[in-house]
This record gives structure tokens, C-alpha cells and sequence, in this order.
């Protein structure tokens, strides 16, 4: 089976690239599960309400998050009731929503999505590694086949940590955050496949989906700015892992880079043979 896998979705031009183009890239790849970070999803900054379901809407199956998930103070009130979003697993134990998810895949496996965020440079919160023990235990609990780890954090050496830390112990476990993809795609000898940075998904004609003008007075002035998402060169980033349910180990990962007309190529395509997979979701 094949997941998929995309990168930070930041502001409204990472949410229509989505909404327009989700499902027929999915079609394309033979994805069984999507899964996707959308903690930057309003703005560049939180996820609303009607971000999450316009996101789930567009086809994808479980929304991961990280330090920017309480952005909007309404995600507190929601995030309880809906368990396809996440928040990492690893904030105290009272905090609201859940950390860890069981999708059904298009074909009856199940998929178990877990959700936790590194301690370096971010907040004080608890340790991620045995966190991610507890909600692989728990997944696997609840029937998981094949389990993915979306590790929310800011250093390359955490993420790697992890990695090696739950090598043959997930199917994959992939970094977020710091929306620049990084080129290190592999699978570990325990069949864990790993990448420490799937990218974003955006405007990538800013400063990690922000508008440049303002990012470059903040490091020139040092005074505070009011960053607002950037609106150009909308491009998606993603990872496709292949996965045996029989083993739950990996076989195959594979980066996902795509411009917004590479996209419309694959939803045109896609429109010609199966009309439904050519229509775009609307707008929240």
C-alpha cells in the first residue's frame, strides 16, 4: 500500500493547491492514505474550523500538526471532537484533542498516524521518544498494520535521533517543520523508511512561506513585524512511502516537488478520464 504524505500547508495558496489538485494527485500516485500537516493552514499561522474541513473535504484523511496548532484560540475548542486532527502527543496529558490516530486505508488496512514535536529550540513539553512508543503501542492496539510518525521539530540531529530510535518499530517516520525538503530520503536496515524534511506546501517565493519583504526588515531592524504569508510560486511537497501490511515495514519512499502547472498537468489529465477527479473542492 502507498501513503502520501504533504508537506506544511501554509496560508490560502497551500490550501488551493490542495483543494484543487489533491485528488487527482492522489489518484496519480495510487495513494491508499493521505496524510498532510496543516498547522499553518490560516494564514500561515494555526488551523481554523473551517481549515480542517475543507482540508479533510479535498480528500485528506488525518491533519498532523506542531508548535503553531493552538494559533487560533478556536482549535481548543474543536480539536477534541474531531480526531482526524492532530496535535502532538507529547503535550501534557489534560491537554485537549488526541496525538495519535487509526485511518482506514481505500483498501480495509489500517494505518495508524502518530503525531509528536521535538524538544530543541521549542517548548518544554515531554519527551517525544518514549511518547512515540506509547502512541505506536496504542495504535497498534487499536489494529494498525502500518504506522506512520510525523516528527514535528526544529533540528536535523532530533529528527534523525528519532528515526533511528523507532528504526523497524514504524513504517515511516518523516520531520516537519522547517519547510525546506530536504534530499535525505532512505530506508533504515529495520525498514523504517525516513526523511528528515518533507518541505511545504505554498508560496515559495517568500521566506519559508512568508512574505519576504517583511522577514528581511525583521533581520535587518531587529524591531517586530507583522509576517503575512506569502503569494507566489505555489508549489507542493510531499513523500510517498510504500508500505507491506503483512510486515509494516517500508519498501520504497519516494520526495514529492511539484509546481502548480506540473499539478494542473496531473489534474487535467486526470479530469479527461474521470471528471469528478478534475473538479476542485470549494472554498471554506
Amino acid at each position: 500500500m502507498k501513503l502520501l504524505f504533504i508537506g506544511d500547508i501554509v496560508g490560502r495558496p497551500g490550501r488551493d493547491l490542495v483543494r484543487r489538485h489533491l485528488k487527482a494527485l492522489a489518484a496519480s500516485l495510487d495513494a491508499d492514505v493521505v496524510i498532510a500537516n496543516g498547522e499553518n493552514a490560516a494564514g500561515g499561522a494555526g488551523i481554523t474550523r473551517d481549515n480542517t474541513y475543507e482540508l479533510l473535504a479535498a480528500g485528506i484523511d488525518v491533519i498532523t500538526s506542531g508548535n503553531h496548532v493552538w494559533d487560533k484560540r478556536e482549535t481548543l475548542e474543536f480539536i477534541g471532537a474531531e480526531p482526524r486532527l492532530l496535535r502532538p502527543a507529547n503535550y501534557p496529558a489534560d491537554t485537549p484533542g488526541h496525538g495519535s490516530y487509526v485511518a482506514l486505508s481505500r483498501h480495509g488496512v489500517k494505518v495508524g498516524v502518530v503525531n509528536v514535536m521535538g524538544r530543541v529550540f521549542l517548548h518544554a513539553i515531554d519527551d517525544p521518544f518514549r511518547t512515540a512508543e506509547r502512541e505506536i503501542e496504542r495504535v497498534r492496539a487499536g489494529g494498525a498494520q502500518v504506522v506512520f510518525v510525523d516528527m514535528h521539530a526544529e533540528t536535523t540531529s532530533e529528527k534523525m535521533a528519532l528515526g533511528w530510535y523507532l528504526d523497524g518499530k514504524v513504517s515511516a517516520i518523516v520531520g516537519t517543520h522547517t519547510h525546506v525538503q530536504t534530499a535525505d530520503e532512505r530506508i533504515l536496515p529495520g525498514g523504517t523508511a525516513y526523511l528528515t524534511d518533507v518541505g511545504m506546501t505554498g508560496p515559495h517565493d517568500g521566506v519559508i512561506g512568508m512574505d519576504r519583504a517583511a522577514v528581511i526588515a525583521r533581520f535587518v531592524s531587529g524591531l517586530p513585524v507583522r509576517f503575512e504569508p506569502a503569494s507566489g510560486d505555489a508549489r507542493l511537497h510531499g513523500v510517498t512511502v510504500t508500505a507491506d501490511p503483512a510486515t509494516g515495514k517500508a519498501t520504497a519512499i519516494e520526495r514529492v516537488a511539484l509546481t502548480e502547472a506540473q499539478l494542473q498537468t496531473i489534474t487535467d489529465a486526470a479530469s479527461a478520464a474521470s471528471p469528478e477527479l478534475g473538479r476542485a473542492v470549494p472554498t471554506a
